[in-house]
């Protein structure tokens, strides 16, 4: 008959057993990059080149046990300090030209908007009714984000065009 191999031997393994083994998933002990914990215990701990806490109050027994004043727990204290700047609200971002100001936005959010029956039963008002209900737990939709408290005397006057 024929020495090639037929259509259906073709993806068929043609090696040994050596070969199949070789071809199985490593063992962790056996990776290269893998670091055992027996390997870290081995290589053991370097402590840092300068002490730390050895001049901070507190690590003596007595000084643990007369505690420290209220000026040196102040002293202490760091300030926190954010990464990035901050924008000074509405009309302003960090760093930017500058947001355009409508007036009629406002620069309060309102909360969730829930209607008197809690949404249960059609509506039938012409006109949207709402309260506020607060800012819900979640992250607020684009929707939600985007509406603001106006104040009525905030509103620029009509000048009568219809």
């Amino acid at each position: 008959m024929h020495s090639e191999p037929m259509a259906d031997d073709a993806y068929q393994p043609t090696g040994g057993n050596e070969e199949q083994e070789d071809a199985a998933p490593l063992d962790l002990q056996d990776a290269v990059d893998e670091r055992t914990y027996d390997d870290t215990l081995d290589e053991g701990y370097s402590p840092p080149e300068k002490p730390l806490g050895v001049t901070k109050s507190g690590t003596t027994a007595a000084e643990q046990h007369e505690g420290e004043t209220l000026d040196e727990r102040l002293a202490q204290e760091v300030p926190d300090v954010s990464a990035e700047p901050t924008g000074d609200g509405v009309g302003d971002t960090p760093d930017g030209d500058g947001e355009p100001v409508d007036p009629e936005a406002g620069t309060t959010r309102a909360g969730r908007l829930v209607a008197p029956d809690e949404g249960a039963h059609p509506d039938t008002t012409k006109e949207s009714v709402a309260t506020d209900a607060g800012i819900d737990g979640g992250a607020a939709g684009a929707e939600e984000a985007a509406v603001h408290v106006v104040e009525e005397d905030a509103l620029p006057e009509e000048d009568g065009r219809a």
